[in-house]
């Protein structure tokens, strides 16, 4: 089978904020399948806000994007035909060439997923790479213990909002940061939230910080940077623990981007900060597919979607990211016909 595959190409670097110049809608035939190869129809597409890292074209823990190719993400798609044995017709599978309507893929990089106890664009999400974020940043550096309480920013985001739940089944007291009311209710309401920012209303973040934890942190996971981290440090108990995880605020800025003003308090405080790439922890897949799993079952975890429709909206969809459009995970939807 031969299938004209519709593209998301980068046409200019961005120079902050992206806009709809920078990106361009291509057509690309695929040959039919060799094998080892299979050849998927996608179905969903996730965006993600440190793709904005990869647009621009320097030197980092994975490389930029290039200009006049197509863009890459992660991906929920249909095969369409299989060259390889592992897989049929009609699987649902997960992989990492998103931006696009049709994939020929190599069978060693594609992962089947199971779509029957949850809907299949939770693999890209709650049961996917923001999850596996959440679990390992927890896990690995933070090691939450009961009692103790965390500050997670943008917490309604797709990261933020499992961290958040996480750690409330940690028997942490759960703060969070959001920029909308609607977050802030469903933090509070439906993901177990003990306390809720809504920074965007807030004068002073670290006096509205210090309210809620009046015990100070102990755990901040950082999805923003900036005036959150700068809060974060100054209530710090000692020996807290910051999973630096993104930094939202300075995807877009430029080189004068003020720096952090009381780093010192990692010293006087004796305070871990330490940064964190979730491929650097895919050891953990089964056990956090494990657990998350059983968290959904038991309905521990929740979680919500922002959608836009049609592969041509990606870009609106993206760039919506860092206009804080969208609440849990932001997806695209696309056409199955």
């Amino acid at each position: 089978m031969t299938v004209t595959a519709r593209e998301i190409l980068l046409k200019s670097r961005p120079e902050g904020l992206p806009s709809a110049e920078n990106f361009e809608l291509a057509d690309r035939p695929l040959e039919a399948p060799q094998q080892g190869q299979i050849l998927v129809r996608n179905l969903w597409m996730s965006v993600d806000p440190y793709m904005r890292s990869r647009m621009i074209d320097r030197e980092s823990y994975v490389s930029p994007f290039q200009l006049g190719q197509a863009l890459e993400g992660g991906a929920i798609g249909r095969v369409l035909e299989s060259r390889d044995s592992r897989f049929v017709e009609g699987d649902l599978v997960s992989h990492f060439a998103g931006w696009r309507d049709h994939a020929l893929l190599e069978g060693g990089g594609v992962m089947k997923i199971d779509a029957e106890t949850v809907p299949a664009q939770a693999y890209l999400g709650v049961l996917g790479m923001p999850g596996l974020t959440a679990y390992a940043g927890l896990a690995r550096i933070a090691e939450p213990k009961p009692g103790e309480t965390i500050f997670v920013s943008a917490a309604a985001g797709a990261v933020g909002a499992v961290a958040c739940q996480i750690a409330r089944l940690r028997g942490c007291r759960v703060v969070g940061s959001a920029g909308s009311e609607a977050k802030t209710e469903w933090l509070l309401r439906e993901a177990g939230v003990d306390a809720v920012i809504n920074y965007k209303t807030t004068d002073d973040l670290q006096a509205a910080l210090a309210e809620a934890c009046p015990e100070g942190i102990d755990i901040y996971f950082d999805n923003v940077g900036g005036d959150h981290l700068d809060a974060a440090l100054a209530l710090a108990n000692e020996g807290a623990r910051f999973v630096l995880c993104g930094m939202i605020a300075q995807y877009n800025a430029g080189a004068d981007t003020p720096g952090v003003h009381n780093l010192f308090q990692a010293v006087a405080k004796r305070i871990k900060l330490q940064g964190m790439i979730v491929r650097d922890h895919f050891d953990l897949l089964p056990e956090f597919t494990r657990e998350m799993s059983q968290w959904i079952a038991n309905g521990q975890v929740t979680w919500q979607e922002t959608v836009v429709e049609g592969l041509e909206n990606a870009p609106d969809a993206f760039i919506g990211l860092f206009r804080g459009e969208n609440t849990g995970k932001m997806l695209v939807k696309l056409n199955e016909s």
